[in-house]
């Protein structure tokens, strides 16, 4: 098994074996399409949820035995009805119960009236409560950051790759992440809390340092494109997600296994709902970003690279060759290019051939 998976991943890396994910850019475009389709009628079908550290409000936790949210229920609907009381469950031994800003006095008698309900001490229920003025600050200060944080983004990619267009198939990439995570999260009616926000700002870097390396792979292929008339730009990008393939798939096995165990066992499990707030973004995150890095940023770069008059001619020209069989290529029977088909001593550089091959 572990032979196979080794000859597999140095079959992509030499380019004997090519997966077309380029060629089939526009099909990952539509599932990308249908994703953010799925994530934006999420939000404004179900909108989202803010915890109250962004909105204000009160809330009180109930460590107990006992599952019935109805009681819990009661009680904000008799001591604060106004605010919009609400009862759900947190983990398996603790009741969650959710209302607008009430009254110190308020939380005091709700705090008595919970624990009498439950048979448990005033010590085991805890309560929190924030103002709006509060909130609001802290949700001003959370868009700040993911704002500096994008702009930084695209001024160091801009800088480091020398193309415009790496820097915004990369922030595409990670805007695509951000919406569907936040997406699920609307669909499932999880809240987002402070803990939400720092999960969705880590699973942007991972998703940007994924397509970093790919990106920086794809410019070491293409970097000597035009001097040579065997291999087109998306030949050569596509190759590189090929050599990258692999290890893309065990950074993000090793990353979400770690990840997965802190969401079902630490918040399901244990009730931690710190935990859970923000291990769902990482593991909604760094799937969806693994899937970004290979399968939107570096298609829609090249789809935005294609487009460029210089590229455009260059691909022409490769196609004329190579059909005039003027041109060495290996072409396998699914009629991708087999760049790893370079003779010893050869390199992508290398001028145009005069014969063409085919692998049986």
């Amino acid at each position: 098994m572990a032979g196979n998976l080794a000859q597999w991943g140095n079959a992509l890396h030499s380019g004997e074996k090519i997966y077309p994910i380029v060629r089939q850019r526009k099909r990952w475009f539509v599932i990308s399409g249908a994703l953010m389709a799925l994530s934006i009628g999420s939000l404004l079908i179900f909108g989202v949820q803010l915890g109250i550290d962004f909105t204000g409000g009160s809330q009180f936790l109930v460590t107990t035995d006992s599952e019935d949210v109805s009681i819990a229920q009661e009680v904000g609907d008799e001591y604060a009805p106004d605010s919009e009381p609400l009862a759900t469950t947190l983990g398996a031994d603790r009741i969650k119960l959710s209302m607008g800003e009430v009254e110190i006095e308020t939380a005091r008698e709700i705090t008595a009236a919970l624990a009498e309900a439950y048979d448990v001490d005033e010590a085991d229920v805890a309560s929190t409560q924030i103002g709006p003025t509060w909130g609001a600050e802290v949700g001003k200060k959370a868009l700040q950051g993911l704002v500096v944080f994008l702009v930084l983004v695209s001024i160091v990619m801009t800088l480091y790759f020398r193309a415009w267009r790496m820097a915004a198939s990369g922030i595409i990439a990670l805007l695509h992440d951000l919406v569907f995570t936040v997406g699920i999260y609307a669909l499932i009616g999880f809240e987002i809390t402070p803990a939400s926000v720092i999960g969705f700002l880590t699973i942007l870097g991972y998703s940007l340092y994924d397509t970093v390396v790919v990106f920086d792979k794809v410019r070491e292929n293409t970097k000597d494109v035009l001097t040579q008339n065997r291999f087109t730009y998306g030949e050569l990008a596509n190759l590189a997600l090929n050599q990258t393939l692999v290890r893309s798939i065990n950074t993000s096995v090793v990353a979400l296994l770690p990840v997965a165990s802190i969401l079902f066992i630490g918040s399901f499990v244990l009730g931690a709902g710190t935990l859970k707030d923000i291990s769902l973004a990482l593991f909604i995150g760094m799937a969806v970003g693994t899937y970004s890095s290979l399968f939107v940023a570096t298609p829609l770069e090249v789809q935005l690279r294609t487009r460029e008059e210089k590229i455009a001619k260059h691909t022409e020209k490769v196609l004329a060759l190579r059909e005039s069989g003027e041109a060495q290529v290996v072409v396998g029977d699914d009629g991708e290019v087999r760049v790893g088909a370079l003779q010893p001593g050869e390199h992508l550089g290398t001028s145009a051939q005069p014969k063409r091959k085919h692998r049986k």
